[in-house]
């Protein structure tokens, strides 16, 4: 066994000093290793010695300047010392080697903070939160390790009295606006969201994953008699379809919907090739393509006459949503309740469907179906074609026109803040 495998089967045993032993016995013979110094280190940093662990991860980032580990420890050391102009900068490097890496964010924003630089602390704090409970971890006191847990309380206090402040300044200009009669589901909402009373959703299965409002009838799938607009809607199909298919042959104009290999990966499966979501969008987070809509006027047209979500930077999404053959898009949640999805089937082969808590639905070309994406939800193409659906967001039709202002206000201002989303 070599001295490297030797330390760190005593540092899983729980044997440092032992440890320490070997990986001095390392430096010996190879100064510049990069384990044995950042190990040596944390012992130093342990015992208080901040001279001595500083001195030793300067020499490893000297010899390992691409080292995460010796960037982040060397961090440690100086924000240790007290000396955060010097810590900052480190945790920073360490943050573009490994954007990921949660736990550097998190005394990243705590050395922002204490600079005086809480603004720019505000969104690590949230990043870090959002990255570690995507991974289960920072859920709760069981779920945190002791040597971040103060950080980590200083971090959920921060952004909950930012939310607080935010939602007080928001709530008292639409008041002044509308009233606050008008307004009692959401202050009853925002209430929920700050955690400040319990979501109660008559159907369990509906399950948000940033805003619940309260008292909407939940249903995973919509009745068509909500939408006056629905068949009308419907009688453009064959235009939009015609349009589509002057596009398809080009995957020009053509966008992936997940932006990241690793959120593909998470959340798509293929039968017997890899699979793929991609599609043309005329809205992205709000932002209306123009080219996409100039490009297909009958679709545009079609899109602009039925009652879109509009929340500044968030929505409406609507695309022609193209599956590949064989790709499974497995089950998730949507964010909100106060939106609904619609899709307008265009090319449907054999074998593909939707299934919205575990009702399942057989598109057919040219009727709408809507659905409460809250509920968790999966759709899937197993023929051998491409399966286009056209998918559009819109507005939930059991609220009113002052509550749908409050929410397009309140949303984007709130989901900058949510540590836990494309």
């Amino acid at each position: 066994m070599n001295l490297s495998v030797q330390a760190q089967k005593l540092l899983r045993e729980g044997r440092l000093a032992e440890a320490e032993k070997i990986y001095q016995q390392i430096l010996e013979t190879s100064p510049d290793d990069a384990e044995a110094l950042n190990l040596i280190a944390l012992s130093a940093l342990r015992r208080r010695d901040l001279s001595r662990a500083m001195e030793l991860l300067e020499h490893a980032v000297q010899a390992h300047p691409e080292d995460f580990h010796s960037r982040f420890h060397l961090g440690r050391a100086y924000d240790e010392a007290g000396n955060l102009d010097r810590a900052l900068p480190q945790y920073e490097t360490a943050l573009k080697m490994r954007p990921q890496n949660y736990t550097a964010r998190l005394y990243c924003a705590y050395t922002l903070e204490r600079r005086g630089a809480r603004d720019q602390a505000l969104p690590q704090y949230v990043r870090a939160l959002g990255d570690a409970q995507r991974e289960g971890r920072w859920l709760d006191p069981l779920s945190t390790p002791a040597n971040v847990k103060p950080l980590v309380e200083q971090a959920v206090l921060l952004v909950r009295e930012t939310k607080r402040t935010i939602a007080g300044e928001v709530m008292a200009q639409l008041r002044a606006r509308f009233g606050a009669s008008e307004l009692a589901r959401v202050e009853r909402a925002l209430r929920v969201y700050l955690r400040e009373e319990q979501a109660q959703s008559p159907d369990p299965r509906q399950q948000p994953t940033f805003f619940y409002f309260p008292d909407l009838p939940p249903a995973a799938y919509l009745d068509r008699k909500l939408f006056a607009w629905i068949e009308a809607f419907e009688d453009a199909t064959d235009a939009v379809r015609a349009e589509l298919q002057k596009l398809l042959p080009s995957s020009a104009g053509r966008e992936r919907v997940f932006l990241s290999d690793e959120v593909e990966r998470v959340n798509l499966r293929g039968t017997n090739v890899a699979p793929s979501w991609n599609g043309y969008y005329f809205y992205r987070h709000g932002e209306r393509r123009e080219d996409n809509c100039a490009a297909c006027p009958a679709t545009a047209a079609a899109i602009d006459a039925i009652p879109l979500s509009r929340v500044p930077r968030h929505g409406p999404e609507v695309l022609y949503s193209v599956f590949t053959s064989g790709t499974h898009l497995l089950p998730h949640r949507g964010v909100t309740n106060t939106r609904l999805v619609g899709h307008l089937p265009l090319l449907i082969p054999r074998d593909c469907a939707l299934k919205v808590g575990g009702e399942l639905h057989v598109w057919r070309e040219g009727r709408v179906v809507i659905f409460d994406d809250t509920y968790e939800h999966e759709a899937w193409n197993r023929s051998n074609e491409i399966r286009v659906v056209m998918i559009f967001d819109i507005w939930n039709p059991y609220l009113t026109e002052v509550e749908r202002h409050a929410v397009a206000e309140l949303l984007p201002r709130m989901g900058a803040l949510q540590p836990a989303e494309s």
